[in-house]
């Protein structure tokens, strides 16, 4: 099973949602490498494909599983996501990507495109909405 990790980052009340090439609207998120912690790894994908710098914040965490199709053969991944607040919203991005938005929830909702990270989006808000992280 591979193992990726990443982070619904939150910027003064908005979500960011990147592009990716393959055309869906997702988290900033990848693999989990041999030595790294996933929250480690998040921390690395975000400046990676965003140039930001995030801190998790502490008390959510989140995961899900989908397999897909690799070379032929059917390939499990787990993927986990905690919740990352920056301190900007200047975006550096990477060429794995084509683009992304700063949004609202209701907008980040209807624009993210899997259902799994739509479900966790939302479990997300409603956690930050009880820290009163946002409003």
């Amino acid at each position: 099973m591979e193992h990726s990790a990443g982070a619904i980052v939150v910027h003064e009340g908005k979500y960011l949602l990147l592009h990716y090439q393959a055309g869906h609207w997702d988290f900033a998120k990848g693999h989990v490498e041999k030595e790294e912690t996933p929250e480690q790894a998040t921390v690395r994908e975000i400046r990676e494909e965003t140039g930001l710098d995030a801190a998790i914040l502490p008390g959510f965490k989140d995961k899900f599983t989908f397999f897909f199709k690799r070379d032929g053969k059917l390939t499990k991944k787990e993927v986990t996501l905690f919740v990352a607040k920056v301190d900007s919203d200047k975006i550096a991005l990477s060429r794995e990507h084509v683009g992304f938005a700063w949004l609202p929830i209701d907008e980040a909702l209807v624009k993210v495109t899997f259902k799994n990270s739509r479900e966790i989006l939302n479990k997300a808000h409603q956690w930050l909405k009880k820290k009163e992280v946002v409003a």
